[in-house]
């Protein structure tokens, strides 16, 4: 089985998964970046397919972003927040680095995000 780079991301703020929220995945290599993809999160705040697959997952250094500051400016939870109704959030987009180093792995990067804070570790 050849390995995989997926996401799940969560809304605690609405205690459910955060449905619509777009993200974008990039290669870092040696001070340089290159977009991948972009996608958005289904109704179970998954994709409907894996980030990177078989031969596309290469050992190196990536970003996910997570555009959290749209998501929460078209969901209740945000309404609430300051700035909100100004269009600014106190989280804009969430970038989280991290490494792959065996292609045979099944990489998973959940996100447990509020209007005010998140935290992420690496899922099964």
């Amino acid at each position: 089985m050849s390995g995989r780079l997926t996401t799940h991301v969560l809304d605690l703020a609405r205690g459910g998964p955060a449905a619509g929220m777009a993200l974008q995945l990039w290669k870092l290599d040696g001070g340089s970046e290159e977009p991948l993809c972009e996608a958005v999160t289904n109704s179970d705040g998954r994709l409907d397919a894996p980030l990177l697959t078989g031969a596309e997952l290469a050992p190196g250094s990536y970003e996910l972003l997570f555009m959290a500051g749209d998501y929460f400016r078209g969901t209740a939870a945000g309404a609430g927040e300051a700035g909100a109704d100004s269009g600014v959030l106190f989280l804009e987009q969430i970038p989280l680095r991290f490494n792959i180093t065996n292609t045979e792995e099944h990489y998973h990067v959940p996100l447990l995000v509020a209007p005010g804070g998140y935290s992420t570790y690496r899922g099964s």
